[in-house]
């Protein structure tokens, strides 16, 4: 099994189960059943891993909505939080989509894709 492979981290965890199963056997079945959620993320391409290992532009991203929410306070409506938290995650994507070196690109999402024809939408909707 190659190092760095989704085959080789599962391989690996199932070894550290078994190694501390004898003397904590409540982690190791703790370790059984998280194992797929855990490594979920070695089924990405490798170059996505790094971008995938942090919450943080998540965590930016709900705190900036968070911010922005509570200056306008009281909402008249449930159409204008959408129109707000809307045009925040609208902006927040564009932002995303030019950093490329920040962010998972297009191009190269499509190598996970079982449609060979992704593009973006002329117009955000």
């Amino acid at each position: 099994i190659r190092p760095g492979t989704a085959e080789s981290a599962s391989t690996q965890w199932r070894n550290v189960a078994d190694q501390i199963r004898p003397k904590v056997p409540k982690l190791a079945a703790i370790m059984d059943d998280a194992e797929e959620d855990v490594l979920a993320y070695m089924t990405f391409p490798k170059e996505h891993r790094a971008k995938l290992h942090s919450t943080n532009p998540i965590e930016r991203l709900n705190g900036e909505i968070k911010r922005r929410t509570e200056v306008v306070g009281i909402f008249p409506n449930d159409e204008a939080i959408v129109r707000l938290v809307g045009a925040l995650l609208l902006e927040q994507n564009d932002e995303w989509a030019v950093q490329r070196a920040r962010y998972m690109t297009l191009e190269t999402m499509a190598s996970m894709s079982d449609d060979p024809q992704i593009s973006l939408p002329a117009v955000a909707r």
